[in-house]
């Protein structure tokens, strides 16, 4: 494996360009137990500083904790160095949870007024629901954010954790600039139908999930309160253990490629296409440059071939979801 320093990708024919790696902040907001709010806004500024631009957020991440995290983080910067990429539509009831999502038009503009207010900013780079509101059509809601793009609110449109069928759906009304989905060595189901057609209309695709929520590179079985791997069938009983010896296959790899195993498998999304940015979930900006290193990393074909025989396609055990969860993802049907 060669290194270079942290190039750019352009998300999809008509999106920004942008580094080839991006931060995602779920974590800084409790999704995966405790944060240091400090910690995190210097995670934030010092990704930035090594040239990852963009920034992934939520207005539904810690009830719009997450937002405000990141407007901090962003305060009296050079707001045209960030592209900001902020999901809505999932309501959160108190206690906790997911109580549905909501993707009618009229609820498009009020969600994007609060993101705005707690961003600290006047407009988002790329918005996009989280997920398909399965009483309104895609058509409904993309039409209302292109709406928020000729009023110059919104720069890009973006979707996640949509199907085939539901992001040319989509790209009918507007161009859509990315899908952000899960994709990753235990995760790979994009590669049936979804990337095919994101390839054919020229949509880039933001992965999550690069690290399996830390199955890859240290995965534990034992989580705080509000850790949401508690709830995962990935990280349960025998299909933990399973899935941990799976990864450890790929530790004489990273050892002779002179990489850790979750740098090895950043390296792995990232060499996928030119057209794939991995969004990094990170909350401590001493891994930061680990991540950073793995993205730069160029992997030969002998490596990658190492890398697809130790962990092939459908070998993890358990969804990455609950049942519940996975119901509503129209990526899954």
């Amino acid at each position: 494996m060669t290194t270079s320093h942290l190039s750019t990708r352009q998300l999809g024919s008509t999106g920004p360009t942008v580094g080839a790696i991006g931060l995602g902040c779920m974590g800084m907001s409790g999704a995966y137990g405790p944060a240091d709010e400090s910690e995190s806004v210097a995670t934030i500024r010092a990704a930035l500083d090594a040239g990852v631009t963009l920034v992934d957020t939520g207005d539904f991440y810690g009830m719009g904790h997450n937002e405000l995290l990141v407007g901090r983080a962003l305060r009296d910067l050079d707001r045209e160095h960030v592209t900001l990429s902020v999901k809505f539509g999932a309501m959160r009831p108190p206690g906790g949870g997911v109580g549905g999502f909501d993707g009618r038009p009229e609820a498009v503009g009020n969600f994007l007024s609060y993101s705005l207010v707690r961003l600290g900013v006047d407009h988002i780079d790329i918005y996009r629901p989280a997920r398909l509101d399965p009483n309104v059509p895609i058509e409904d809601t993309v039409g209302a954010i292109a709406d928020l793009v000729e009023k110059g609110y919104v720069r890009h449109i973006g979707l996640s954790e949509v199907g085939a069928d539901t992001i040319r759906r989509a790209a009918a009304v507007h161009p859509i600039t990315d899908l952000q989905i899960e994709y990753s060595l235990l995760t790979r189901g994009i590669e049936d139908d979804i990337l095919p057609v994101c390839r054919e209309l020229g949509i880039g695709v933001t992965a999550y999930g690069v690290l399996s929520r830390g199955l890859i590179g240290g995965g534990t079985a034992s989580f705080g309160q509000g850790d949401f791997r508690s709830m995962s069938p990935r990280f349960q009983g025998g299909n933990f253990k399973h899935n941990r010896d799976l990864v450890a296959r790929l530790e004489p790899i990273a050892q002779a490629v002179g990489v850790s195993v979750g740098q090895l498998a950043i390296a792995w999304v990232a060499a996928q296409g030119d057209d794939i940015v991995p969004v990094i979930g990170i909350k401590n900006s001493k891994r930061l440059g680990e991540a950073v290193q793995a993205v730069a990393a160029t992997l030969s074909s002998d490596e990658l071939a190492s890398i697809g025989q130790a962990v092939p396609r459908n070998a993890a055990h358990g969804d990455r979801y609950p049942a519940a969860a996975m119901a509503q993802l129209d990526s899954e049907r």
